[in-house]
């Protein structure tokens, strides 16, 4: 196995974001595989979980960033995912975040991984603006993205996708 260097560890209060594992792959897939993914794309089968997996992964080597895998700190469990995102056929650069794991919900992690990830991506990438896209109807998403700071800007239809919202970062200068 080759493992990718230079992927940086950022820690938080409760977390660790780190490039993803092999090890990581369980918790991704059984994520995608229930009813919580209906909000990125909905239940896939195993096999593009996988796809999905490499595709997490190669975006560090394609991009020089993607998002990080959000590690509980004390066990280093995977608990989701958030950081900074733009695959082929999103309008702009993307902070996203999704919580795998049920009982991780609802406990602010998805908010603290999002910010670091952000200041992050501001930082050491020089972004100066960001978006988030939400699908609509993931009410939980757009609070998270409304406690950031972010403001609705408008609608966008990605053709595998569908319909998702746009939410604005504050730019980095306001960040």
């Amino acid at each position: 196995m080759i493992v990718l260097t230079g992927i940086p560890v950022i820690e938080t209060e409760r977390l660790r974001l780190r490039g993803p594992k092999a090890s990581d792959f369980e918790s991704f897939a059984a994520f995608l595989q229930s009813d919580r993914a209906a909000f990125v794309g909905g239940k896939v089968p195993r096999v593009q979980a996988w796809r999905a997996f490499g595709h997490l992964t190669g975006h560090w080597v394609l991009r020089g960033y993607s998002m990080f895998i959000l590690a509980d700190k004390a066990t280093d469990a995977p608990l989701g995912m958030s950081g900074p995102w733009f695959p082929e056929g999103w309008p702009e650069r993307e902070i996203g975040w999704s919580i795998w794991n049920a009982q991780a919900e609802g406990k602010g992690l998805a908010f603290e991984a999002a910010m670091a990830a952000r200041d992050w991506a501001y930082r050491i990438l020089g972004w100066t603006t960001a978006i988030s896209l939400i699908v609509a109807g993931n009410a939980k998403s757009e609070a998270l993205a409304r406690r950031m700071g972010c403001v609705y800007e408008g609608e966008f239809t990605h053709e595998v996708y569908g319909q998702s919202r746009i939410f604005r970062h504050p730019a980095a200068r306001d960040a």
